[in-house]
């Protein structure tokens, strides 16, 4: 059954450039470093082959900030590559001070393998333990990222992690179905059901949704947001359409201030536990002396080690939407059947 479901999703749901855009070449003179020649190379950025726990070989990118006060780890949209994302990725890492790393599915640019729902999330899994192996990155300083289809692989990898830092949502689905066919119920056969999985997230979660969303209605993204146990701001962003989200300066406004209270949160937290951890130790240390002094001068001092967080559907535009990661091929298909999601 299994089986049939991801030949079902992968007849509908994915859709990768072809041919894609980039190449993925080796540089003998630095040790065999893998470089994408088609993007300006840069020291800051990490070019990747990681091996899934099915046998596929996807393409993932790390980009560095010096500064950084978290990681991003971004799944992206289902007609688009690293070779288009990849100035996208390279000034979020530099406009958040994040650092953040992207990857292809399997099937996708240079990644082997054939596009399923179950190779997404076994892509998504070889991500995230790259991050925690390779670059030493803790969950509680990860943020996962999903646009649109990518919505799916994220929000599957954060209802298994309890400590997450954060989740957000671009353009989400709620499932593979429900943007074809407004069914009320979820089957069997249906992907991504994102729907039965945003409350199983236990971190803050920050949806961002075009209003004139034509592909996926933001419909979707209020219904996963009402859904989530720790909501933030939503940013519903008047006349977005589904591609073009990041050319809208709220866009980025409101990502940066969502990251920095995440910041700000967490250092708060951990002056918390600091304080909690300090007072725990002095009345440990006061209550050792009053011991010490009442059993008299012969008694040892008692140990003073310290203890150590539906939906009203909006208008949609009749204005055609134009994203700089848009492709011929992605609006052959937006034009067959509004699939591109």
């Amino acid at each position: 059954m299994g089986a049939v479901t991801s030949s079902i999703a992968s007849k509908f749901a994915f859709f990768p450039p072809n041919p894609p855009s980039y190449r993925v070449s080796s540089d003998e003179s630095c040790g065999g470093r893998l470089y994408i020649p088609e993007v300006p190379r840069r020291d800051d950025v990490d070019v990747l082959k990681l091996r899934t726990r099915r046998g596929n070989y996807i393409v993932a990118i790390h980009v560095k900030h010096p500064k950084a006060t978290a990681t991003l780890l971004y799944s992206h949209g289902n007609a688009a590559d690293l070779g288009q994302m990849f100035e996208l990725f390279v000034e979020l890492s530099i406009r958040l001070r994040i650092n953040l790393m992207g990857y292809d599915y399997s099937g996708y640019g240079q990644s082997t393998g054939k596009p399923t729902e179950s190779n997404t999330y076994a892509d998504i899994e070889a991500a995230h333990k790259c991050l925690k192996e390779q670059y030493g990155v803790k969950d509680e300083d990860l943020i996962l990222y999903g646009q649109s289809v990518g919505s799916g692989p994220t929000l599957d990898l954060a209802s298994r992690l309890p400590n997450l830092r954060a989740v957000v949502l671009h353009s989400p689905i709620l499932s593979g179905l429900r943007v074809l066919y407004p069914v009320k119920r979820t089957y069997w056969f249906d992907i991504y059901k994102n729907i039965d999985k945003i409350g199983m997230v236990t971190c803050p979660v920050l949806v961002i949704h075009g209003t004139a969303d034509e592909v996926v209605d933001s419909s979707h993204g209020k219904q996963l947001w009402e859904l989530s146990k720790e909501k933030y701001e939503p940013l519903w962003i008047k006349g977005g359409g589904h591609c073009n989200l990041e050319l809208y300066p709220e866009y980025i406004k409101h990502l940066k201030k969502f990251v920095v209270t995440l910041g700000k949160s967490k250092a708060a937290t951990n002056d918390s536990k600091a304080r909690i951890d300090s007072d725990n130790q002095s009345k440990q240390s006061e209550s050792a002396a009053s011991d010490a002094s009442e059993m008299g001068p012969g008694c040892p001092e008692a140990s003073r080690n310290s203890l150590d967080s539906r939906l009203e559907k909006s208008k949609k535009s009749n204005k055609p939407e134009k994203s700089r990661m848009s492709t011929d091929n992605v609006e052959r298909y937006r034009r067959r059947k509004g699939l591109v999601w």
